[in-house]
């Protein structure tokens, strides 16, 4: 077969998931608005939404891996979509009838996350058949690129909305893009019936055995490994941080929803510069450095939280916080995009969905506990004390990735 590359139909993709991109940013302002001001969450209280909304890939994320390399992956990604966009849409009918609680908010992000988990997985599988190998690199960081586009436009323009639409209506939005990209899957084309032609079907196997083998893979090889316990520990820390941004700043710091999005847009302005250099950082250092000095210099930039706190004056809290997201950005762009590229590389396609999965099921997985430790501790030990302990936290994910050099090369 011969590579398909970045043609058209890649294109067509690229286009759905952009503009899904773009109105779920939207709605990624409109939820923390809604938990905090109009249903006046507590800090366990937003651990818990923060908990259900990732809880599946603790729950699902290995069983889904073996699904998924059992299935083609575009009809997973259609229904999926479907389905998130079906969920979402529910907060403003309830929120229009009167009755919307906290717990309507922890089952609709319950929903979202198991279809998340389907999608991202199938996804990230689907990449390959999609673009073929030789384009993986270019492929994912235009993707990347479109995220960071995303939560440049998105957030800005949402938290300008704010002023003139309720929440819960602007999370229509949400719904809308998810559906949007529903539709641009229907059109596209991918090449995975061409790649299961290539080679011979493997024998229906028993679930956990699959289960077991993908786990294995990731566990066993070096590279693989070391990155898989160096995102747990970043994510780990990253979630309990962002799981109580939305009280740091639309409460202690009274910044308001406007600033909260302009805060949520920065992060992509960085991004888009570690889009724009990222596959020329790995060919000018090398793979290893790029993803161990991106993940380091991401991990530092959390501490802007608890200094934050250390400010009177809250505008200039405001600034130590856009300096460190614009920074953060760029490295955690950087670091999503080489480190994605080195594991689809590695990994052999028969086993990308059950490696996807065992992946995302370690560092997803920690999330939900991350999300709750965060809501507790939080009302236990201060928003600010706990903040410190995060940030510290993270910059230990470096360590897992010192010998990454030599792993690759062997």
């Amino acid at each position: 077969m011969s590579d398909p590359g970045l043609d058209a139909n890649f294109n067509r993709f690229w286009l759905g998931e952009t503009i899904a991109h773009v109105a779920v940013q939207l709605g990624a302002v409109a939820l923390p608005v809604i938990s905090v001001q109009l249903l006046h969450a507590s800090e366990s209280e937003l651990g818990y939404l923060n908990a259900a909304s990732t809880a599946a890939f603790l729950v699902l994320g290995l069983p889904a891996g073996a699904w998924v390399d059992r299935w083609f992956k575009r009809p997973v990604m259609i229904w999926a979509n479907l389905v998130r966009g079906m969920a979402i849409a529910a907060v403003p009918v309830l929120f229009f009838l009167g009755v919307l609680q906290l717990w309507h908010l922890y089952v609709v992000a319950g929903v979202i996350g198991i279809a998340t988990v389907f999608f991202d997985v199938a996804y990230t599988s689907f990449m390959p058949m999609l673009v073929g190998t030789k384009f993986i690199s270019r492929a994912n960081a235009r993707m990347e690129a479109s995220v960071q586009l995303a939560r440049l436009a998105g957030p800005a323009v949402g938290g300008l909305l704010l002023k003139v639409l309720s929440a819960p209506v602007l999370l229509l939005a949400d719904a809308v893009g998810y559906l949007v990209s529903w539709a641009f899957l229907l059109v596209t084309r991918d090449h995975e019936a061409e790649y299961r032609a290539q080679r011979a079907p493997l024998p229906r196997r028993r679930l956990t055995t699959e289960i077991r083998e993908g786990l294995a893979f990731v566990v066993r090889h070096p590279a693989i490994s070391r990155i898989t316990v160096a995102s747990c520990i970043s994510n780990f820390a990253s979630t309990a941080t962002f799981t109580l941004a939305p009280i740091i700043v639309l409460r202690l710091l009274d910044l308001g929803a406007v600033n909260y999005g302009v805060l949520m847009t920065v992060g992509a302005v960085g991004g888009l510069g570690g889009a724009a250099v990222a596959g020329r950082l790995e060919r000018r250092f090398g793979t290893a450095d790029t993803v161990r000095f991106s993940i380091l210099l991401g991990s530092l930039m959390t501490f802007a939280y608890p200094i934050a706190l250390l400010f009177d004056d809250k505008w200039a809290a405001m600034g130590v916080l856009l300096a460190a997201g614009a920074v953060g950005g760029f490295a955690q762009l950087i670091y999503n995009v080489t480190q994605m590229s080195v594991r689809q590389r590695l990994c052999p396609p028969h086993l990308l969905g059950r490696m996807n999965a065992s992946v995302r099921f370690i560092v997803w997985g920690i999330m939900p506990v991350s999300a709750l430790t965060a809501g507790w501790a939080g009302e236990a030990l201060g928003i600010g004390n706990l903040m410190w302990i995060t940030a510290a936290l993270g910059v230990l994910a470096f360590a897992p990735l010192w010998h990454l050099r030599r792993h690759l090369a062997n």
